[in-house]
Order: C-alpha cells, then sequence, then structure tokens
C-alpha cells in the first residue's frame, strides 16, 4: 500500500500560561499522537497550532521544537478565534504525515478537558 499523506487534529488545555506549562502540554499532546498512530520524525511534514487569546508565555511551536527536537520539521502558530463562551486555555494542533493509515484510521487526540472540544469522537 502507498503512504498516503493525512491530517491528524488534536487539542489540550492548559492550567496555567507559563512556558513549563505550555511545553509539557505540547510534548504530552504531540507524543500522545504520534504514538496513537505510529507516526516517527521522518514521518512529519509540517504541524500548525493554535492558542486562544489567554496564552502569552511562549508559543507552542517553540516548545514542539525544544521539547521534541522538531527542527528540521516546519511548525507554525497562530490565534484561535476569540468566540464567546469558548473554552480558554486550549492549544489545538493540526499535524500532516505520512502513513499507510487509511483516513478513518487516524486517531485525533484530545487530552484533558480539552475531550470536551470534540464529543463526537472517542479520544
Amino acid at each position: 500500500m502507498p503512504r498516503l499523506l493525512r491530517a491528524l487534529r488534536g487539542a489540550v488545555v492548559i492550567t496555567e500560561d507559563t512556558p513549563e506549562e505550555v511545553a509539557s502540554q505540547v510534548e504530552a499532546l504531540l507524543r500522545e499522537a504520534f504514538v496513537r498512530n505510529g507516526v516517527a520524525t521522518e514521518d512529519l511534514v509540517s504541524i500548525f497550532f493554535t492558542a486562544t487569546d489567554d496564552i502569552h508565555s511562549v508559543f507552542p511551536a517553540q516548545a514542539a521544537r525544544e521539547r521534541l527536537e522538531l527542527a528540521d520539521v516546519p511548525l507554525l502558530c497562530a490565534r484561535e478565534l476569540n468566540v464567546e463562551g469558548a473554552l480558554p486555555g486550549v492549544i489545538r494542533t493540526l499535524i500532516h504525515f505520512y502513513t499507510d493509515k487509511e483516513r478513518h484510521e487516524v486517531q485525533h487526540v484530545y487530552l484533558g478537558s480539552a475531550t470536551s472540544l470534540r464529543p463526537d469522537l472517542d479520544v
């Protein structure tokens, strides 16, 4: 079977806006996403992060680059839409990677209270 380009979604919620908390949660999210989907660093194409307006201490991409040694993987951050009533402290990710998995086999990862963002998924 040929290797296919797939996209994997995930999210985590931080409890306080500190560089250590952001880095720790981003690392946990990415490691879990990689393990569940059998993603190796060489499979990665790019990782896109968004963060809610209340996160100011560090870029999630910087944390990923440093904690997971992803210097040669394109990483990008952006602001999440500031929607009234939205869950605060959320870091979301969209990971592009090569795999032999079918689209329906990709396991999206929502950790902790971020599971409330996607109640339709069995995460």
